[in-house]
């Protein structure tokens, strides 16, 4: 008797594996960082990049931008964050600012973690900060 299996891929976790050095270890790395601070959060592959979310609500996404050379590593709710905003880029783009890798040895896992945390604790505060 033959045995056929399926097996589900997540997309995202695709693209992470997909990427060239030293793109897919930072991927690897800041995967495994969120995961493991960042409650209840799940991967998603939305708009063709890996995303990160807790219920509805996304925390951050993955991308390596094509002719671009490093990871960016993207929070919709910026408008809310306050730590490490020196090393948070915006580049023109009006809601999200991101953290920047182009190599494993410059990512600082202590900004990391503390941005995700931040973004995670305002996750439900919307995109804009309305005072």
């Amino acid at each position: 008797m033959k045995y056929h299996y399926l097996f589900l891929v997540n997309p995202a976790e695709t693209y992470i594996l997909d990427q060239q050095e030293p793109f897919k270890s930072i991927l690897l790395h800041v995967s495994a960082v969120v995961e493991r601070h960042v409650p209840h959060v799940e991967l998603k592959f939305k708009w063709r990049i890996p995303c990160y979310y807790v219920g509805k609500s996304p925390i951050c996404y993955l991308n390596v931008p094509a002719s671009k050379k490093y990871v960016d590593v993207g929070f919709w709710h910026s408008a809310h964050l306050t730590k490490h905003l020196d090393q948070l880029v915006s580049e023109n783009r009006k809601v999200v600012k991101s953290l920047r890798y182009s190599s494993l040895e410059e990512l600082d896992e202590r900004v990391l973690i503390d941005v995700l945390l931040e973004a995670y604790e305002t996750r439900e505060k919307g995109f804009y900060n309305r005072k």
